[in-house]
């Protein structure tokens, strides 16, 4: 249903470096760059970073929360000990939570502009 995501950085070369990191062990690389916007995914674009300068960072429990799934726990872990070893934090660490429908393993990080983004994976 949804094509592709856009989120605002503040610094897309820092940005693009972290998310090279943080995509990987989601089998998102990095597949289109432009001077302002670079794309992420594993054939097209799904996933793009947009230069915003002067963009203040988000603040905690405001804008924006992105969920990418992936096919394993260890790439779930994997995701979050990138983020924290690359500048961003923890949101949320790995674990099993409730969903509306089903229990899904998952983990929450906050980008170093503030954005959430969140890898989960459900149970087979």
């Amino acid at each position: 249903m949804i094509d592709h995501v856009s989120i605002a950085v503040s610094d897309l070369a820092r940005s693009a470096a972290f998310y090279d990191r943080v995509l990987a062990p989601l089998g998102l690389v990095r597949l289109a760059e432009r001077e302002r916007t670079i794309g992420f995914g594993k054939r097209y674009p799904e996933f793009w970073l947009n230069l915003r300068e002067g963009l203040a960072t988000v603040e905690e429990g405001t804008g924006i929360h992105i969920c990418l799934r992936t096919s394993s726990r260890e790439a779930v872990d994997d995701f979050h000990a990138a983020a924290l070893a690359y500048g961003g934090h923890s949101d949320g660490v790995p674990g099993e939570r409730q969903a509306t429908v089903t229990i899904y393993y998952g983990a929450f990080i906050r980008d170093p502009d503030g954005n959430k983004i969140e890898a989960v994976t459900f149970p087979r």
